[in-house]
């Protein structure tokens, strides 16, 4: 056995036994081996005390544009469609593909040190992402969307989404033990048309990939679609076959209840992006209607320039109160359930189900572990509450990917921080300006 955490207190994510007190986690190679609540009878080459710490699953951002780093507070206090159009697409067609390296790494070091595991990431220049993922330990899935504002000029093969997707495949399918997996991407419903989505479905199929989309985020968009069609962005998305393939669909703030059988019935996942929607006053997802009807929730954080920041906890707890609030009831989105949405529902809809989001025997050792001698993480006397409404990136001490150690105790072990700030600082903001 390579690693023992040992006397430690663990949330394993595990409906029969979530919470284990005292309890024992050992690691040897990729692979957590065992779980008790007594001491492995194989010793350990490392063995880790858990006095006053808590172990837990990696979490899982289910929706994120993680080079947007570069972007934080740069247009803050818009409405979406002025930000968006007038300020970040301006800004993005500035970024060439050493900010892109330099954005991506930013973001992976914020990720690793808030105890996020892998992301369900969106952006351009992808083989660049592809190259930093892999570099720096963490697990991805990652693409460039397809986006079209004129489908006049549309041609698939031409497209940079389809170009990026294409080389990535290539050159990484498969690299990285798994870690690594791509998807294809459609950038939303009001931003390309019928023949791309036909077409990005039919790309999808050939690679046997996941889609990845922006839907009904806000109110005018989800409107816009219906005068323009006679039906939601989900429904024509549906009839274009886009759920047809395992599906990621971002925010989903406004859809029908018919939408979320639609999506229920595929097998998609709800990647709810709670602060972001809130910043951006985009609305709020009906997350226990979705529950509800079937739907697999997950949690993101989206982009840095709209939230700002990727600390995963800020999303749990802010999923929970929300619920809370629109439901008119304190007992909805328990903070186990919320927890889940972070780890165990964010892996089923990265397609890695059997392999993260859980402690147990067989599973891959992605783990963080919290240190619980902050103030504001004493006494303990509910670990799933405390994890929920109390803690922050900041008490992530460890992190750790397939039983490697990417950060502990501010030790980055795979990532370079003096590095990125120089480049970010004498490269990024004088070409943003």
């Amino acid at each position: 056995m390579d690693v023992l955490f040992s006397d430690i207190t663990v949330i394993t994510m595990n409906d029969e036994k979530p919470v284990l007190r005292g309890g024992y986690v050992g690691i040897d190679g990729r692979s957590v081996t065992y779980v008790g609540q007594t001491p492995p009878a194989e010793s350990a080459a490392r063995v880790i005390n858990g006095g006053r710490r808590l172990l837990m699953p990696g979490l899982i951002n289910s929706h994120s544009h993680l080079p947007m780093t570069l972007l934080r507070g740069y247009a803050d206090d818009y409405r979406l469609r002025e930000w968006l159009f007038d300020h970040i697409f301006p800004a993005e067609n500035r970024l060439d593909e050493r900010c892109i390296s330099a954005g991506i790494r930013l973001g992976l070091a914020e990720c690793i040190r808030f105890g996020v595991i892998s992301c369900t990431d969106m952006y351009f220049h992808l083989p660049r992402i592809a190259e930093a993922v892999l570099e720096t330990g963490v697990k991805a899935n990652i693409t460039n969307s397809v986006l079209c504002l004129d489908m006049s000029r549309f041609d698939f093969e031409k497209e940079r989404g389809t170009i990026e997707v294409r080389e990535v495949l290539q050159r990484f399918k498969g690299a990285g033990e798994g870690r690594l997996i791509v998807d294809a991407g459609i950038h939303g419903e009001y931003t390309s048309g019928p023949q791309a989505w036909r077409e990005s479905v039919a790309f999808a199929g050939e690679h046997n990939l996941r889609l990845h989309i922006h839907l009904s985020e806000t109110e005018a968009e989800h409107t816009e679609c219906v005068k323009k069609y006679g039906k939601t962005p989900a429904e024509v998305l549906r009839e274009s076959g886009v759920f047809t393939r395992k599906t990621t669909a971002a925010h989903c703030c406004w859809l029908t209840e018919g939408d979320m059988d639609i999506l229920a019935a595929s097998g998609a996942t709800a990647a709810h992006c709670p602060v972001s929607n809130l910043k951006l006053s985009s609305g709020v997802a009906p997350v226990m209607k979705m529950r509800g009807r079937g739907l697999n929730v997950a949690l993101g954080t989206d982009g840095a320039c709209s939230n700002n920041n990727h600390d995963m906890f800020e999303e749990i707890k802010t999923a929970a109160l929300l619920q809370k609030y629109i439901s008119g009831d304190p007992a909805a989105l328990s903070a186990y359930e919320a927890i889940k949405m972070a780890t165990v529902n964010g892996a089923a809809g990265q397609g890695r189900e059997n392999e993260t989001g859980r402690i147990q025997p067989g599973y891959d050792a992605d783990i963080i572990m919290l240190n619980l001698d902050a103030p504001h993480l004493f006494p303990l006397y509910d670990p799933c509450a405390a994890v929920a409404y109390a803690a922050r990136g900041s008490d992530v001490c460890m992190t750790m990917v397939q039983g490697r150690v990417l950060y502990e105790n501010g030790e980055y072990k795979t990532i370079d921080m003096e590095k990125i700030r120089y480049e970010v600082e004498q490269y990024v903001r004088p070409r943003l300006g």
